[in-house]
């Protein structure tokens, strides 16, 4: 593009020449429908066809989820034949689950936000709710083999670009993108700047209440989906939205490697548009 500073670029211009689609949103909400709509159109589908669905979905954004179960109840849409690998979830400092009645249990939060709303004779079965699992992180790639498939994957993306809790590397570590691709399901330390925006965002700011580390499904089976699409409704996602879009494919911004991905797209509300140094400078005078 023409611009040397992506922080420049007009909203109306962004997503131009990007590898990565952009679809704005004019508030938050729209853009909940709009992920719900896709998805249950990709499970639509495969009901049709009689082929079961595989998905990675989040526990973030939880929007989506109240009018996915309102959609599914209303048109009568089964998920009987789907498969739903949840990204991540937070452990204790034994690298355990976290309780499952945990306030910020993503296990816990699953059912009480989305299967619990589902009536029964349509719902995902039992079974087939998957979480990582610490020591046995080979499950989701196995999952993803069993299958043959990876319909999509959806969820939100962080402020440093990460997706699930797929962090960018140390700054002293030297890894190409390539090989940040590679990386699978895995344990990790939580980025500091993720611990603070989710204590900003779940429990008033209080970062030591957010748990120093977690599982996530990696790069590598997110790679894997026919359909990856990514989810910016705040204000504070505006500088990763940029370098997601038009920065260069690193893997300090994890969700830029999707710009080589052959279907990838990001929603994002019109307020993650706006340019980061423009308002800097509103701010300043």
């Amino acid at each position: 593009m023409k611009y040397q500073d992506i922080n420049l670029i007009p909203p109306e211009e962004l997503g131009i020449g990007s590898n990565i689609k952009l679809n704005v949103c004019e508030h938050e909400v729209d853009m909940y429908w709009k992920v719900a709509i896709e998805v249950l159109e990709v499970i639509a589908e495969n009901n049709r066809k009689g082929e079961p669905t595989v998905m990675v979905v989040p526990y973030g954004p939880i929007g989506p989820y109240a009018r996915m179960a309102e959609l599914v109840n209303k048109y009568r849409i089964s998920l009987k034949n789907c498969v739903f690998i949840n990204m991540d979830e937070y452990l204790k400092e034994d690298l355990t689950y976290i309780d499952y009645d945990h306030p910020l249990s993503f296990r816990g939060g699953m059912d009480r936000t989305f299967y619990s709303k589902v009536d029964d004779e349509l719902n995902v079965l039992p079974e087939n709710r998957i979480f990582p699992e610490p020591g046995n992180e080979g499950r989701v790639l196995e999952i993803i083999e069993k299958y043959g498939k990876l319909d999509m994957v959806f969820g939100g993306v962080g402020i440093n670009g990460h997706y699930a809790f797929n962090e960018p590397p140390e700054a002293d570590e030297n890894v190409t993108p390539e090989e940040f691709a590679q990386r699978p399901t895995r344990k990790l330390k939580i980025a500091r700047e993720t611990r603070t925006i989710n204590a900003f965002m779940n429990c008033g700011a209080n970062i030591e209440a957010i748990p120093e580390n977690c599982i996530t499904v990696g790069m590598k089976e997110i790679m894997m989906a026919k359909k990856i699409r990514m989810c910016m409704p705040r204000d504070w996602n505006a500088a990763a939205l940029r370098k997601v879009l038009h920065g260069g494919v690193t893997a300090s911004v994890p969700c830029s490697l999707f710009q080589n991905h052959p279907d990838a797209l990001l929603y994002a509300a019109k307020v993650a548009t706006a340019c980061p140094v423009s308002e800097i400078r509103v701010y300043n005078k």
